[in-house]
């Protein structure tokens, strides 16, 4: 009676090794670099999890206050590209050790009661460590993939780290759930530190999982500064993504937090519901785009985000407490789906990219490009929030999407056609 189902899950896993090659190359590091990345993303999962309840709950942190501490959060997404100006003989594979070393320390350094001023910084190392490793996650997923699968390969990067991200969710939530409920810890403090010690252990292991013979460890050949004509289309979409991620990435939690009271079980639930629904979708909304193009998912899907954004602002005002609840939370899982869709906007940037360097220096360049709005939209979104409303907050937010949308609208139908047009 065993034979039949072992039959089928051994058919199973012959089937998922045959996918795997079809997407990946051999002997491309893809197994090592995927292996790194669910554990990272497990850590990063944690991070989320824990980080505003324990701003609010620890240091009483609140609105205007949370908004400049991402100010100074975003700074190192502003200089990455000059941080990757720095290591710019340095391999993308070292590149990725480091950043999760860096972001390792930082967390390490929470064990210790610090005033709001040196958790600023090490906030802020655990951002550099972050931003380092975002537009590398990118290049080595295009890099190990096959040219016909690139878009999958980069889904699949993003349900990966999603997978990460649903793990630390619930890691979360039961570190709280056991603390609280059975072994009845009084003292908050304890728990996040039980989370730091976790998060501290598995950047340590995502480390070691990259030491791969397959892993090229070339010196790269990227420029030191790159800022080219050819790439100003994607450098305006970065400008309105940053507008847009920097709102809900910051003020989205902080809204079901201070407005609708959620506690840190509640949020690490909700996310680990984000993560599995971003897990699930991520690989179809890469073959959608290996598909249909980049151009249409750029347009339409910040055209839905449109509504999504309104409808977090003003869901208190339209419905009661009770149901708006549920109704910011659904929007919240579907902004986080839809946030999955970026990854359009760097296969444009491949497209166009003569070169595996050229096309990470321009995501970093990128990455700098949305973080020079975020930074700007930190401070700027918690005073908006203070003063007009989180409606008047999100408006914006659904002003910037629907720019976006135009923006892609104005890109050539066939845009890989687009570097024979223009030049350096």
């Amino acid at each position: 009676m065993l034979v039949a189902p072992i039959a089928v899950g051994v058919e199973r896993v012959m089937n998922f090794f045959k996918k795997f090659s079809e997407i990946f190359r051999p002997q491309s590091g893809a197994v090592a670099f995927f292996t790194s990345i669910i554990i990272w993303g497990i850590g990063i999962g944690c991070f989320a999890a824990a980080l505003n309840n324990f701003l609010s709950e620890i240091y009483s942190v609140d609105e205007w206050q949370r908004g400049w501490l991402e100010f100074y959060r975003e700074m190192p997404g502003l200089l990455l590209v000059v941080l990757l100006a720095i290591l710019h003989r340095v391999s993308d594979w070292r590149i990725l050790r480091l950043g999760t070393l860096v972001s390792m320390l930082a967390v390490l350094g929470l064990l210790i009661p610090v005033d709001r001023l040196w958790l600023t910084v090490l906030i802020v190392v655990w951002s550099t460590g972050e931003h380092l490793v975002m537009p590398i996650r990118s290049s080595i997923a295009v890099a190990v993939a096959r040219p016909t699968h690139q878009g999958e390969s980069l889904g699949l990067v993003t349900a990966t780290m999603n997978a990460g991200h649903i793990l630390g969710n619930i890691i979360v939530a039961l570190i709280f759930w056991l603390g609280l409920c059975v072994f009845h810890v009084t003292d908050h403090e304890t728990l996040y530190k039980v989370v730091w010690c976790f998060i501290f252990l598995l950047m340590l292991i995502s480390i070691f999982t990259t030491f791969t013979k397959n892993a090229p460890n070339i010196p790269s050949r990227r420029p030191r500064l790159y800022v080219r004509g050819k790439f100003w289309r994607f450098y305006i979409l970065e400008l309105f993504y940053g507008i847009r991620k920097q709102i809900f990435f910051t003020f989205g939690p902080y809204v079901l937090i201070r407005v609708y009271a959620m506690s840190t079980v509640e949020i690490a639930i909700l996310m680990g519901v984000s993560a599995t629904l971003n897990m699930l979708t991520s690989p179809l909304i890469g073959r959608l785009t290996d598909r249909f193009g980049y151009r249409n998912i750029m347009i339409y899907d910040t055209i839905i985000l449109f509504f999504v954004c309104l409808v977090y602002g003003y869901a208190n005002q339209m419905f009661a407490m009770s149901i708006a609840i549920w109704v910011v939370c659904l929007n919240y899982l579907l902004d986080s789906v839809l946030s999955t869709c970026s990854l359009a906007t760097n296969l444009y940037a491949k497209r166009i990219s003569a070169n595996g360097d050229e096309f990470t220096s321009s995501l970093s360049t990128g990455i700098s490009v949305n973080h020079l709005v975020s930074i700007v939209f930190a401070p700027l979104g918690g005073w908006i929030w203070v003063h007009w409303g989180i409606g008047a907050l999100f408006s914006v937010a659904a002003v910037a999407a629907l720019a976006n949308s135009f923006f892609a609208w104005t890109i050539p139908c066939h845009s890989d056609r687009e570097d024979d047009r223009i030049t350096h």
